[in-house]
């Protein structure tokens, strides 16, 4: 099973929501309302790290490239 990590550069970010549409396991959410970073957009954040697969959909889709996606395999102990 692959175990997925994810950075979300909140600078980067406008909100656009494309990320969240490619998530098939809700693992990203647009930020508390008020939250803004340094431009004024609402941002998205990871708030299910623990549900992440790895499969880069969120990545692929932003326009921006604020997302980034690591993939770990566990290795097969047989």
């Amino acid at each position: 099973m692959a175990k997925g990590k994810i950075k979300i550069e909140a600078d980067l970010c406008k909100g656009c929501g494309l990320c969240l549409v490619a998530c098939k396991f809700d693992v990203i959410k647009l930020s508390k309302q008020g939250q803004t970073n340094k431009y004024g957009y609402q941002y998205t954040e990871v708030t299910r790290p623990e549900q992440c697969t790895g499969c880069t959909l969120c990545a692929l889709m932003c326009p921006d490239s604020a997302v980034t996606v690591w993939r770990e395999i566990e290795k097969s102990k047989t």
